[in-house]
């Protein structure tokens, strides 16, 4: 889960900067040690400061973009050097079989469409880009859908950001309650995804 505290994510965007916010979504984007970092948090907090001029929104919103994609794509091609011997890695530190799998799950229920969902489901993020280069799905299309899913996740993210704490006065005090909702709507999807997963189990 994201991180729960407000300080927590702005201190992580205080002390790296703009090329630290960048770096974060390039590695929870694609690279399956990155699942644990705070994405959503992160680019909603970074349009938040935006707003107040800490930095420009233009460049904030281009370079999260480019390095969302990027990092998927790197995702992608991890995935697809590797191959199937991934699903059989033993679990490290920074690898667990349970996203890969939950990840293969999601592609194996929607498709190419993952690449797009899985944006806005954390954990699944990290591991749908690797898991669609394993199983050989085309590249045209997988950048597709990676350019789509990229750009909404991040423009969108960062946007909403901007766009409430450009609109709301003193937003301050209520960051920490925006934050937390974000944060709890990026866990319904997987919680919908089990039950209606469990629902189909139990009528099958």
């Amino acid at each position: 889960m994201e991180s729960l505290l407000h300080l927590d994510v702005t201190a992580i965007i205080q002390a790296t900067g703009l090329f630290g916010v960048f770096a974060i979504v390039f590695a929870e984007s694609g690279l399956f040690f990155g699942f644990f970092l705070p994405g959503d948090s992160l680019l909603f907090t970074a349009g938040f400061l935006a707003s107040r001029g800490i930095f420009p929104i233009a460049f904030l919103m281009i370079g999260c973009v480019v390095a969302a994609i990027a990092g998927d794509s790197v995702g992608y091609a991890f995935g697809n050097r590797v191959g199937k011997r991934i699903f059989t890695r033993e679990d490290s530190f920074f690898f667990r079989k349970k996203h890969l799998a939950r990840a293969k799950d999601f592609y194996d229920t929607y498709g190419a469409k993952t690449i797009v969902i899985s944006r806005f489901v954390p954990v699944v993020r990290s591991f749908a880009p690797i898991v669609a280069g394993a199983v050989d799905m085309e590249y045209r299309t997988f950048l597709f859908y990676n350019v789509i899913g990229g750009g909404l996740w991040a423009l969108g993210l960062t946007a909403l950001g901007y766009g409430l704490g450009s609109l709301i006065a003193n937003v301050d005090r209520y960051l920490l309650p925006f934050i937390g909702v974000i944060i709890f709507l990026s866990c319904v999807p997987p919680v919908i995804h089990v039950l209606m997963e469990r629902r189909r189990n139990g009528h099958s």
